[in-house]
């Protein structure tokens, strides 16, 4: 049965920096997709950044393109989100969902990780 931990998070400070891991066991993290997304307060999930199982095909929301960047490490079965230039509009809980599909990962169709929090602020 396939599990899914992210982990990560914390407080930052505007213009900072962090990196998000998505671990994924019970079954082989090559053939999965992994989407990130994240829920502001008060607001709904949205998925931020994909990339299929190869890494070759990857896409970014608009609010995110330019200065976060997703990669994996199939040796270690981990996923990674790095986040930079952060600003307060990033604060929110942000999880990862893998899935056998490009397209299912996006939906949020697959696995989910727990969700870690991310907080930016002064």
């Amino acid at each position: 049965q396939l599990q899914v931990a992210d982990s990560g998070g914390g407080s930052v400070q505007p213009g900072g920096s962090l990196t998000l891991s998505c671990v994924v066991s019970g079954d082989t993290f090559s053939n999965y997709a992994v989407a990130w997304f994240r829920q502001p307060p008060g607001k709904e999930r949205l998925a931020i950044a994909s990339g299929n199982p190869t890494g070759e095909q990857t896409w970014y929301q608009d609010a995110v393109k330019g200065r976060f960047t997703i990669s994996r490490d199939d040796s270690e079965n981990t996923a990674y989100l790095y986040m930079g230039s952060l600003n307060p509009e990033d604060t929110a809980v942000y999880s990862c969902n893998a899935d056998s599909l490009f397209v299912g990962s996006v939906l949020g169709r697959g696995a989910w990780g727990q969700g870690t929090q991310v907080t930016v602020s002064t």
